[in-house]
């Protein structure tokens, strides 16, 4: 759905708006996730990055994950917060943290990744699919 969206930190200093459709969105449940997000999972959506603009300082932690590839995990200089990350196999996207969103209902997850990762204590949505590894890429 394409769409005109805002988001921000926590204490707002950082702020971003996009009109586009979101390519791809999931839950990822790798560890690397769960150790950034302090939760179960990261529930994340892909958007076009020429569709995005940011005002605000921001910063970028490169990781490389389980699969091999650098996931750049931003996150705002003042309240510590995520709203925006960038990955390797997706250069052309930013990947944008649901609960950012100013009306994060907009927001729905199709898939869940990573699960061989999931906490035995999670309720996963049984109504979505699972990939224990990674997850398909944008088409």
């Amino acid at each position: 759905m394409q769409s005109e969206q805002n988001g921000r930190c926590l204490c707002g200093s950082f702020q971003y708006r996009f009109k586009a459709y979101a390519v791809l969105s999931f839950n990822c449940y790798c560890r690397d996730c769960q150790r950034a997000t302090g939760s179960a999972f990261a529930s994340v959506f892909a958007v076009p990055k020429n569709s995005l603009t940011m005002t605000g300082d921001y910063r970028f932690f490169a990781k490389r994950g389980e699969s091999g590839a650098e996931v750049s995990r931003g996150f705002c200089p003042n309240c510590g917060s995520r709203a925006i990350s960038t990955a390797e196999k997706l250069t052309a996207y930013f990947l944008v943290y649901g609960a950012s969103l100013d009306d994060p209902s907009w927001h729905k997850p199709a898939m869940d990744s990573w699960t061989a990762s999931a906490q035995p204590w999670d309720c996963m949505d049984p109504t979505l699919p699972k990939y224990e590894r990674s997850r398909p890429k944008p088409t």
